[in-house]
């Protein structure tokens, strides 16, 4: 069964709900198979909840087991729990009864790279043969499906811990020192701990989770959670295993004019004109090849990530990691420097007392202050300057701006 749509910017968290269902249906002597998951879709979608993540979980049916009953305890919880008065909720549940196959797999993956209606969703519904609960637009059956059948040959886990009600709103305080601690012990096992300062196991919503640690197992994380120290009582925690920090959102694809707005890519090209700062700090520039052109974006909430940016030049070859918003251009998550051009910078000529000459005005030529010789024929001389980017190497935004999906350096393999 998948679940999505449940949450708003005021509060709730879909996998908050799916793991008050899931403890309730084991206070029933009904347990899940495996792990829970937590499927991010398409980070560039029009409608999409504040993560963009559904859940589901499995359950193998036997003759002691009420499907009655599941669905009941499941339908009953989304209506209770779910951000029903916000307008952009629109909760929606699929029940899915049978094998997966590669239709509804490439149903997943076409959630995560596109865009799909409600109306696609619920004529595929119908073709495979699945339930459907929609709340009010019900927009949620979209990515409730795309849970259920979305491939992990590639994922990471998440313990979330959740606060208990009473807390709900109010600020958290999680240790530092405790988090920091954590990292050093587990890191990189669990990653995405913290960013300088910022703590980013820690939410900045209302929502009823209290922490969520990323890691490669599950046992790692559990590790990490004995670490922390948090002013509060945790209320109960779930361990998801999800896409997150997977890159399974990027489409390689070999040419520009082959993008699609809402997408999201890996695409080659070269740099056609120096980096320039607009508004805000946003770093902007254009990469082009056979096919066409792109305006390329860090943005400002990239940190220092926009001082690499800043640092290449017209003519370097790169390999971006990104999608394209609704603006058209380019959101970059991370570049790969394919090719460094040459530098050139012109200098002042050397005297041969060893000093730098100085300009003698307009068209004279160069003087030396230091012993008075004077050059007046004498021009600029070219120097190539050594450049600070490494060709072959890969530079990312900071954890504090990195989208769920988006797969960090330390867990890239080629």
């Amino acid at each position: 069964m998948g679940i999505d749509d449940t949450d708003s910017p005021d509060g709730m968290c879909t996998t908050y709900l799916a793991t008050t269902i899931i403890n309730e249906l084991k206070m029933n002597k009904i347990d899940i198979v495996g792990f829970p998951r937590l499927i991010r879709l398409n980070p560039f979608a029009r409608f999409k909840t504040r993560g963009n993540g559904a859940v589901s979980f499995k359950i193998y049916l036997d003759n002691d087991i009420s499907i009655d009953l599941i669905k009941k305890i499941v339908i009953s919880n989304v209506e209770k729990l779910s951000m029903m008065d916000h307008e952009n909720t629109n909760p929606g549940v699929v029940f899915y009864k049978g094998e997966l196959n590669k239709k509804i797999e490439n149903y997943s993956f076409k959630a995560i790279y596109s865009i799909i209606t409600i109306k696609e969703a619920e004529k595929f519904v119908n073709e495979i043969g699945a339930e459907i609960h929609k709340f009010k637009k019900g927009r949620g059956i979209i990515g409730s499906l795309a849970a259920i059948g979305c491939p992990l040959k590639d994922h990471t886990y998440e313990l979330i811990g959740y606060r208990k009600k009473e807390n709900f709103g109010v600020k958290r305080t999680i240790n530092y020192d405790s988090v920091v601690l954590m990292n050093k012990k587990t890191y990189p096992k669990t990653f995405e701990n913290i960013d300088n300062n910022y703590i980013a196991i820690e939410p900045r919503t209302p929502c009823p989770v209290l922490y969520g640690i990323r890691g490669e197992d599950p046992e790692i994380l559990k590790t990490a959670k004995n670490f922390l120290k948090v002013n509060e009582e945790m209320d109960t925690f779930t361990i998801f295993k999800t896409n997150q920090h997977t890159d399974m959102h990027l489409q390689k694809i070999d040419k520009i004019d082959k993008m699609e707005k809402y997408g999201s890519y890996i695409v080659n090209g070269t740099i056609i004109d120096n980096p320039h700062v607009i508004g805000g700090g946003h770093v902007f520039f254009k990469v082009s090849d056979e096919s066409g052109e792109i305006e390329v974006g860090a943005y400002e909430p990239t940190k220092d990530f926009r001082k690499t940016i800043k640092k290449l030049i017209k003519g370097d070859q790169v390999q971006l990691f990104g999608g394209i918003g609704c603006n058209g251009t380019f959101n970059l998550e991370k570049i790969k420097i394919l090719f460094l051009n040459k530098k050139q910078i012109l200098k002042n000529p050397k005297c041969h007392c060893g000093k730098t000459m100085t300009s003698a005005g307009l068209k004279k030529g160069f003087k030396c202050k230091n012993c008075g010789f004077k050059l007046p024929n004498g021009e600029k001389i070219a120097i190539i300057e050594d450049r600070e980017l490494i060709e072959n190497s890969y530079y990312e935004t900071p954890t504090s701006a990195r989208r769920h999906l988006s797969k960090p350096l330390i867990r890239m393999k080629e």
